[in-house]
């Protein structure tokens, strides 16, 4: 059986989901039989309006065929379609007092493949964006190191070992609202804090060698130029690993939001560890308790304790379509989307249920499959115009699997912001509209 079949165990009772379409069986589900498919003056309208007769966009030569378009380079940069409105960042506006320390979200509901464009990535600010000159941007190794060194921009791109590497990037507080319970309607907030763009750059490794680590040297501290001078300890075996020096995403320089010249990638980590506008990197034996890893970013267990430096982004998924800001709009065949990533390696499989976890499909991943990358996945279904409870389950390639939200608070309680990697439920009523709810 192929992945994108849907066997009779991964049925909801009452609720019968075909098999994936052949080419046959799609037209003749969606109104196209053989003679339609040759289209002419009286090709019908697929979908539930076939019986409306012919489709008065087909054969007449549109509006836009009859004169010349816009030129080249109208826009130098370049622009999304005008049609496309919907498709920008935006931000929950009471989540904090202020827009120089907030957030805004990713649309995920209206992207596809795995990667990010630039344009669209959320934005997390701690003191407001930083506006630096790359002339007179430096960057600086010392404390615990033999050779305490300072680089200039040009001094970083012309360094040996230059890589390119697509990594996600998540917030720790993604889905951090939903720990008491279903409170946003739409993935964008519930889940888009986070992105997932190749960075360009050299590896920190490379920098700590030239400057030489000291035995004693376990920790280092990475520092922005922000006003929020935001800092974060890191252990020496991270930052000798896979931690990027990038000053590229996506093949263009860093945007300013997302730390132009240069910021620190730390892969699978969460994201408040990938400082931005970075300006030194000291060396220590030590982590040095900054406030970002004491009183922030740590998690708050039921008990009261506080459980401290949980780096890793666990294994996550979220289905965007349907979901509350991409319902289904037509019954007979359609397709399920999402995303999934894992801070600990490569996503292996994505399972995918309809009737709220009581049976599972195993869902197609398609695309690259990197490690602590997002991985696309799909599932195509018949839809009759029943109700339905979506989600997704992840497993990645160390055999972790994504946790229900139950399973999740009775380890962690209610009281915690961050790491909430729980399964997401949308329910699909029978107009196609979609909500956030939760399942027991």
């Amino acid at each position: 059986m192929s992945d994108n079949q849907l066997p009779d165990t991964g049925r909801a009772a009452g609720n019968a989901v075909a098999p994936p379409l052949s080419r046959r069986r799609f037209l003749s589900v969606a109104g196209l039989g053989a003679g339609a498919a040759a289209a002419g003056a009286g090709a019908l309208r697929a979908g539930p309006a076939a019986a409306a007769g012919p489709d008065p966009n087909i054969v007449p030569v549109p509006a836009w065929s009859k004169t010349l378009g816009p030129g080249v380079n109208v826009n130098p940069y370049g622009k999304p379609s005008k049609f496309e409105k919907d498709v920008v960042r935006r931000e929950v506006t009471w989540l904090t007092a202020s827009s120089e320390s907030s957030v805004s979200f990713t649309p995920l509901y209206a992207l596809d493949g795995v990667i990010t464009p630039n344009g669209l990535c959320f934005v997390r600010h701690h003191g407001g964006e930083a506006e630096i000159d790359p002339d007179k941007y430096r960057f600086m190794i010392h404390g615990m190191v033999d050779k305490e060194l300072v680089f200039t921009l040009d001094d970083i791109k012309r360094m040996p070992g230059r890589v390119n590497r697509a990594y996600f990037l998540e917030c720790a507080a993604n889905s951090g609202m939903e720990w008491r319970g279903a409170q946003l309607n739409g993935c964008q907030f519930t889940h888009g804090m986070i992105h997932n763009v190749f960075y360009t750059g050299v590896p920190l490794r490379a920098f700590l060698d030239m400057a030489g680590v000291k035995p004693k040297g376990k920790w280092v501290l990475a520092e922005g130029a922000d006003a929020a001078v935001m800092t974060r300890s890191i252990p020496i075996e991270k930052a000798l690993d896979d931690c990027l020096v990038a000053f590229a995403m996506n093949g263009e320089a860093l945007r300013p939001e997302q730390g132009y010249p240069v910021r620190l990638v730390v892969p699978g980590w969460e994201g408040n560890m990938w400082i931005k506008w970075l300006r030194r990197i000291k060396v220590g034996d030590q982590p040095w308790q900054q406030r970002e890893e004491t009183s922030k970013y740590t998690d708050l267990l039921a008990d009261g304790r506080s459980r401290r430096f949980t780096f890793i982004m666990d294994a996550k998924s979220v289905v965007t379509s349907p979901s509350p800001q991409a319902p289904l709009r037509q019954k007979g065949p359609n397709v399920l989307t999402g995303i999934a990533w894992s801070g600990r390696g490569s996503i292996k499989r994505v399972d995918v249920s309809l009737d709220g976890g009581r049976n599972w499909t195993t869902a197609r991943l398609e695309g690259p499959v990197m490690p602590m990358a997002m991985t696309r996945f799909y599932l195509d279904f018949d839809w009759a115009g029943q109700e339905l409870m979506v989600q997704s389950r992840a497993m990645d390639d160390t055999g972790y699997v994504q946790p229900t939200k139950t399973e999740l608070r009775a380890v962690r309680g209610t009281n915690s912001i961050y790491h909430n990697n729980g399964i997401q439920t949308w329910l699909v009523r029978s107009n196609g509209e979609t909500e956030n709810v939760e399942v027991g």
